[in-house]
């Protein structure tokens, strides 16, 4: 898939796919759907994920990391954000721990299968994958605070019984949350943002690297559909979800495996991007995605739900269990000794990937 736009006919199937996975999107919005609708809409939700990772790495090619990979973290945030907001304000105390189960979900799946998956790939390419401690450190560092700040502390603060925050703890964690995201991306994008750069191995990255870089007006396409097909994405994601549920409800599973997996839907497209990354031995492009992706889930899920809990009737339930604070902590020791030295192996990526599947498997079975 070459990331030199300059021509986008309207036949093009990246152009075409996600406009059809949106169409079908407004179709099945609220709808009850049966079981060929439900294979249909995954089809879309397929096609608009590898669109999706198209067009983010056109618009990659045109900014430069680690605009590109900002552009692709924020993006699906934004939207899983809104699609958040708007389930927790329709679905009243049912909906009261949807916050924290998404966001947490989401730290696992970056932190560990992004992570994972990236250093596995560049690895097995290059034998040791190479990144830079300095921007993936810090970047690691913002992830735990914001992680600790607001899914550990409510379980253990005592103004409000229960995993709660109260308005005023509330309020300081979404402020905290919002003044370290900013600083992160003022620190990626202008003052160090040589530490955010891919390491250069000597090794050939790929044509793409060497390509001329799309026009602007190929790339403002590009990113218009970026958006639609992310749209796609989240809102193909919850046109299945009840399907999920019903799937899960018959296997007599928990409710939270619901959320792991729109979760892991919602994920795909960054997934995606960051393996071809490593592929490529940018493997520091990749962390950006992983880290990214992270940091901008906790630091702009954590204000709008505090805004929307103006709102919201019911309880809000943030304080992680037991069994999730034990796989935090150890996510971010092993990440730890995982980034601080800036060179990986098959072992650390294995390592990592064994933590996803503990944090699945006691997901499925607690």
């Amino acid at each position: 898939m070459s990331t030199d736009a300059r021509r986008s006919p309207l036949t093009d199937w990246t152009v075409v796919v996600p406009v059809v996975a949106l169409v079908a999107l407004v179709l099945s919005w609220g709808r009850d759907l049966p079981g060929f609708a439900v294979a249909l809409v995954a089809l879309c939700l397929a096609g608009a994920v590898l669109a999706a990772v198209h067009h983010a790495e056109v618009v990659a090619h045109r900014v430069g990391e680690p605009f590109g990979s900002l552009v692709l973290a924020v993006a699906v945030t934004v939207i899983e954000v809104a699609l958040i907001v708007t389930l927790m304000v329709d679905g009243g105390d049912k909906t009261a721990s949807l916050a924290r189960d998404t966001v947490f979900a989401a730290v696992m799946i970056t932190c560990n299968g992004i992570v994972g998956l990236s250093l596995l790939v560049g690895a097995l390419r290059n034998r040791i994958a190479v990144f830079n401690p300095e921007g993936s450190g810090a970047a690691l560092a913002t992830v735990a605070t914001l992680a600790t700040l607001s899914l550990v502390l409510p379980t253990f603060t005592t103004s409000k019984p229960g995993p709660e925050f109260s308005t005023a703890q509330l309020t300081f964690a979404a402020v905290a949350s919002l003044a370290l995201y900013g600083l992160f991306v003022a620190v990626q994008t202008v003052r160090h943002r040589s530490y955010f750069l891919p390491v250069d191995t000597g090794q050939d990255g790929g044509t793409d690297e060497h390509a001329e870089p799309p026009t602007a007006r190929a790339a403002l396409l590009s990113l218009g559909l970026l958006l639609v097909a992310l749209v796609a994405v989240v809102g193909d994601a919850k046109a299945v979800s009840p399907t999920i549920e019903r799937a899960v409800a018959a296997a007599g599973l928990p409710q939270a495996v619901v959320g792991v997996v729109i979760a892991l839907l919602v994920l795909l497209p960054e997934t995606l991007a960051a393996v071809r990354a490593a592929r490529r031995d940018r493997v520091q492009t990749s962390l950006n995605l992983a880290y990214g992706s992270a940091i901008a889930s906790i630091g702009l899920t954590i204000p709008a739900i505090a805004l929307a809990s103006i709102w919201l009737s019911g309880p809000l339930l943030l304080g992680l269990g037991p069994i999730h604070m034990v796989l935090l902590a150890l996510t971010v020791v092993v990440s730890a000794l995982t980034i601080v030295p800036g060179r990986a192996t098959l072992l650390q990526g294995g390592v990592h990937i064994v933590l996803l599947a503990a944090y699945l498997f006691l997901a499925v079975s607690p």
